[in-house]
């Protein structure tokens, strides 16, 4: 009895350990190309996405997700980048998807990228929110990473956060993904109609192809469909239960202060009646 009872415990352990999984190292084993050119080089460490007249190109994970911390190295497309976009984001499936976005909007020569970060939840999006950061992404690799546990979602920029959205589900009635597993995903196509200044410039057809690469993949996160046996394995997870302490909070503020150009919230254009519920409560 007493053995039985060990292996009976050993057996939990190990079906507890199998909704937490780590991702990250090799691409020939974390992902699937699944659209156009992308090619995986350096012995799985590094995949170039390629955009040109015929096709863009992405890659999903083979693993899904319910809450995690996932990370991302890019660099992003040099020279005259105008209408493409590059992204690294989670996304569900269905009319009635969650998704969490990165988006990389191109520009013309010596122009900075724009950073478009988006949360969508049961298929309703419109919380747009833009950066541009201090530095050339295109000239070296950044770390792009975003934290999705049950109290929030933080976007981050190599380690500072840049962006909260936090769960207002009970509080507010504000949709947030809460029970719908992921995969990561990343692709470059062509979105010349609005990327770049609105769509007045178009993509330089001639430069192509367009090339971003992507290496240093990390993903963490829970493979239980359900949230509470998600809590429950990963109780030890960092991501699980993480806040943003008083410094983080400081960085957060200083980010916005400093590189958001464009934040829904303020938008009363889009919204003359007042913003919605979540942007007051995050004031």
């Amino acid at each position: 009895m007493t053995k039985m009872l060990g292996l009976l415990g050993a057996l939990a352990v190990l079906l507890q350990a199998s909704a937490a999984i780590a991702g990250g190292g090799n691409f020939y084993q974390d992902v699937d190309i699944t659209w156009g050119d992308g090619k995986v080089l350096d012995n799985g460490q590094l995949l170039t996405l390629s955009l040109d007249r015929s096709s863009g190109s992405g890659f999903q994970s083979k693993a899904q997700y319910l809450y995690g911390r996932f990370d991302m190295q890019l660099k992003l497309v040099p020279g005259d980048s105008a209408g493409t976009v590059t992204t690294f984001y989670l996304s569900s499936q269905g009319s009635a998807h969650d998704e969490i976005d990165f988006e990389f909007l191109g520009n013309a020569s010596g122009e900075p990228y724009t950073v478009h970060t988006n949360v969508y939840s049961r298929g309703a999006g419109g919380r747009e929110q833009q950066f541009r950061m201090p530095f050339d992404p295109t000239a070296a690799f950044h770390t792009y990473s975003v934290v999705w546990n049950p109290a929030h979602i933080v976007f981050y920029v190599d380690g500072a956060p840049i962006r909260e959205f936090r769960n207002r589900q009970a509080a507010l009635g504000v949709p947030f993904p809460t029970s719908q597993p992921m995969r990561v995903y990343a692709s470059v196509w062509d979105a010349e109609d609005w990327a770049t200044q609105g769509g007045r410039v178009k993509t330089d057809w001639s430069k192509a192809p367009f090339v971003a690469s992507y290496r240093g993949y990390a993903a963490a996160g829970c493979t239980a469909a359900d949230a509470a046996a998600c809590a429950r394995s990963n109780a030890a997870a960092a991501w699980m239960f993480q806040e943003l302490d008083a410094a983080a909070q400081e960085q957060l503020r200083r980010a916005q202060a400093s590189y958001m150009i464009y934040n829904y919230c303020t938008d009363k254009y889009r919204f003359p009646q007042g913003p919605p519920a979540e942007c007051a409560a995050d004031k």
